[in-house]
């Protein structure tokens, strides 16, 4: 009874699973940070499931590893998305630049033309 009791329960989280992810699935993609939650939580509730599981307490033991993991989820997945983010505004700043540089050297060509056919 206690097996069956375990597949119910994971059964019952990849269902549960399936329709919040559907849930998010409107026009915008989610967000790193939303992704880190939601695989922490899914860890999170498996690893919980498995050992609450060996001490008779499947359900609290997902309930609990979901919170934990999806704690520990938000909060990679927060630092990642502030990575992403810094590493957007440096890319933009970058090609700024290699837009600047590019302008100079046109500039520099048109006075040395300019410089050669005044001689």
């Amino acid at each position: 009874m206690q097996r069956s009791g375990f597949i119910s329960i994971s059964v019952l989280l990849v269902a549960l699973c399936g329709l919040v992810l559907s849930g998010c699935s409107g026009s915008q993609p989610l967000s790193t940070r939303e992704k880190g939650t939601l695989i922490g939580a899914g860890a999170g509730a498996v690893a919980g499931t498995i050992i609450g599981a060996s001490v008779g307490a499947p359900g609290a033991g997902a309930a609990i590893g979901a919170a934990i993991g999806g704690a520990g989820g938000a909060l990679i997945g927060n630092s990642m998305q502030n990575i992403e983010a810094q590493q957007s505004q440096t890319q933009a700043q970058l090609a700024r630049q290699q837009r600047a540089i590019e302008r100079q050297r046109r500039e520099l060509e048109q006075q040395k033309q300019q410089s050669e056919s005044a001689f």
